[in-house]
């Protein structure tokens, strides 16, 4: 059925096909507009049919959204960032003995705090390097979460959704795969450097949006070359055999699982064949660039990912686990945040330096902060109601505090920022759709960050 200009339209898949619906703002059927607002069985009648109403005038659901859609500000005036380098503090990031120290209180324990090249933000004395690029860096002071556990904390923090038995929910890479694309046709849109098999991946959407998993940096892309001793002649014989014994099957059972599956060969084998295949290889950076990162998996996973954004892979997710300090917490977040100082105070001018900063986003994210209190085991232990994330390049300005806790730590007392609202920041930064309605296969209505608003005040 044709459709009038400036109405809404879906995409030819539905509910019902076990796909991920994407409703877009291009233009719209009765069916499509019907369809949205069953799916929205969570709102209330009037804002049903008030969907139904603007979406055959051509108003649109961004009213609706609690303004989420900043549509008087275009994409390319708003954000500079087209890749993303995300960097896991796993186990969740003590912020009193990082950066949101509080010198003189009882609660910072024997954590002295530095000067930075930002003016009036001081950050713990554990990151001497990283206290050099703060001007780079923008830190939110302000976070809160509502999941206390580390699975729904991460979970959470991840997807902008809280976990539920019934659906998956995607990743921010995930999403920022399904929403942008590649813009290197033969690598992944999306690569996840020892993120553990907890990871949220693709969710609902497709699997080709899930993160392609890494484990040790330094081994490279493992199982990406021919066996010895098969040549190329033989290696398309058996590929084409395989496609031989799978044809039937495929079309008698043509779901997006089992197409999954043969598009899964197809870029294995695109990918093989890639000259890109080098970006996996660290061994060609020099021995003293290797050592600045840090000779642990997690500084080598730096220094991959910055390879990786110069071949234009758009999100790359590095983990540093280790951050569940309950017992021997400043011991033992001395060393985490050495190796964190380490990285990403290498990370930071290494990308600068190549010019790539401006156009990718760092950031540094956690589920939840430590406890303001010492417990008996000199530890710290899970604290969601007040802790801290970093973002930086990728048109956010640095050198900038947004937000504060209270004078121990312990809540928010300004600007408080909510996970949802940290991830639509990533997206916005990103020029990502906010407001682009995905349905999933079991019809519920879906956005990047939910009712997240991006923090607007940290972008130039």
């Amino acid at each position: 059925m044709a459709t009038s200009p400036g109405r809404w339209s879906t995409p030819m898949n539905s509910a019902s096909s076990n796909e991920p619906l994407t409703v877009a703002r291009t233009g719209t059927t009765m069916t499509s507009a019907r369809r949205s607002a069953k799916a929205l069985d969570s709102w209330s009648r009037r804002e049903v049919l008030a969907l139904g109403a603007k979406a055959l005038f051509g108003v649109g659901l961004l009213p609706m959204l609690g303004g989420r859609a900043f549509a008087d500000e275009p994409a390319a005036a708003r954000s500079t960032a087209k890749n993303v380098i995300y960097l896991y503090m796993a186990g969740g990031m003590s912020h009193l003995d990082t950066f949101d120290t509080k010198p003189g209180a009882a609660v910072q324990g024997p954590v002295t705090s530095l000067a930075s090249s930002a003016d009036g933000i001081q950050v713990s004395e554990y990151l001497p390097k990283v206290s050099k690029q703060m001007h780079h860096l923008a830190v939110i002071r302000s976070m809160n979460s509502n999941q206390g556990a580390h699975e729904p904390g991460q979970y959470f923090m991840h997807t902008s959704y809280a976990m539920r038995g019934t659906i998956r929910h995607p990743a921010m890479g995930a999403w920022v795969s399904h929403l942008s694309g590649r813009r290197n046709a033969t690598l992944p849109a999306n690569v996840a450097i020892g993120a553990g098999g907890q990871h949220a991946g693709a969710g609902y959407l497709e699997s080709k949006h899930a993160p392609l998993p890494l484990g040790n940096p330094a081994d490279g892309l493992q199982n990406s070359a021919r066996p010895d001793g098969v040549t190329a002649k033989r290696f398309d014989r058996r590929l084409d055999l395989v496609d031989q014994f799978d044809a039937s099957f495929r079309k008698q059972y043509d779901q997006k699982q089992v197409r999954a599956y043969k598009d899964l060969y197809d870029e294995a084998v695109q990918l093989m064949g890639s000259k890109d295949l080098a970006a996996f290889d660290i061994s060609q950076e020099s021995s003293d660039l290797r050592d600045a990162y840090g000779e642990n998996p997690f500084g080598q996973g730096c220094l991959l990912a910055r390879r990786l954004v110069e071949h234009d892979v758009r999100f790359i997710e590095v983990t540093l686990g280790g951050w569940d300090t309950h017992d021997d917490n400043f011991d033992r977040v001395s060393t985490q945040a050495g190796i964190l100082d380490q990285a990403l105070g290498t990370l930071l001018p290494d990308l600068d330096s190549r010019g790539l900063l401006e156009e990718t986003l760092v950031v540094v994210a956690t589920e939840f902060g430590r406890s303001p209190q010492i417990n008996g085991n000199t530890g710290r232990d899970h604290h969601p109601k007040s802790f801290t994330c970093l973002l930086g390049g990728g048109g956010v300005r640095g050198g900038r505090v947004h937000g504060s806790s209270d004078v121990n730590g312990s809540d928010v007392a300004t600007d408080k920022v909510s996970i949802p609202d940290f991830n639509a920041t990533i997206g916005y930064a990103l020029g990502l759709p906010l407001d682009k309605i995905v349905i999933s296969p079991s019809g519920r209505p879906f956005t990047l960050a939910d009712h997240g608003r991006p923090l607007l005040g940290l972008f130039a």
